[in-house]
């Protein structure tokens, strides 16, 4: 069994007087891809945004209970929020290249944590765009604005530049849900092949998705995690009502 990397014990979150999240209990481990899924509002995407602490952002948010990533307590006063986020990247539901070329946008992040090196800068945009199938591509115009991408290749750079900072975990909040479906399936494709050296923490309304990439699910309804199980599991002998019910569509 892979070893934990982040573990959640009585995780609670509250936006103002709202309590978003209850006492979430959950532990991801390494090296695999775990995904998250249930209807709009449930709580999935908040529970991710914990992870590298981007509820910090809303003023009235608040969160108690215990998150670990390895030996570091995300939460503790004394985190270095920055070094978090170094080792905990994130790619959003929409792509969001900078304006920028393709190379400034994968470069973006080392330069602006000191590095400025032109042949480790190189070495880095190479590895980082070949990690996320992209590098054939666009190796021919990497000067070229990023904008002028596809929204399948938008997204690819995207992970690009959350790898190019080389994170153990990446959080994906609904990666694919602007995309076609090409796009969808190499974007799919490329996590199986990331999991091999990453950590992958997905955002999913696609159970399908889910079922194809993922291997454990968390089930998230109104702020519970309902179960947490294999995928396979939790596809084909879930243990809540409410997540079968929630699987065969009579709700959600």
């Amino acid at each position: 069994m892979n070893k934990a990397k982040i573990v959640s014990e009585d995780l609670n979150l509250y936006y103002g007087d709202f309590h978003a999240l209850h006492g979430i209990d959950m532990t991801i481990r390494d090296r695999e891809v775990t995904a998250l899924i249930g209807p709009s509002g449930c709580g999935k995407s908040t529970f991710l945004r914990c992870l590298n602490r981007m509820n910090d952002i809303i003023p009235i948010c608040r969160v108690d209970g215990t998150l670990m990533f390895e030996d570091t307590d995300i939460y503790a006063p004394t985190t270095d929020v920055v070094a978090l986020r170094k080792r905990v990247g994130m790619v959003f539901q929409a792509p969001n290249p900078f304006p920028k070329s393709i190379f400034d946008n994968v470069a973006y992040a080392p330069k602006l944590h000191g590095l400025k090196d032109k042949t480790k800068l190189e070495e880095i945009v190479e590895k980082s765009l070949k990690q996320a199938a992209l590098w054939d591509e666009v190796k021919d115009r990497l000067h070229k604005p990023a904008l002028g991408l596809s929204g399948g290749q938008q997204q690819r750079l995207c992970i690009a530049r959350a790898l190019a900072i080389q994170p153990e975990v990446l959080l994906m909040d609904e990666p694919t849900s602007a995309l076609d479906p090409i796009s969808t399936l190499k974007i799919e494709e490329l996590i199986r092949e990331l999991k091999a050296q990453y950590t992958i923490v997905i955002v999913t309304h696609n159970m399908q998705q889910a079922a194809r990439i993922s291997d454990k699910t968390a089930f998230f309804l109104v702020g519970d995690l309902v179960e947490f199980d294999h995928t396979e599991v939790i596809f084909t002998t879930p243990k809540d009502q409410r997540t079968e019910d929630y699987i065969t569509g009579r709700f959600g």
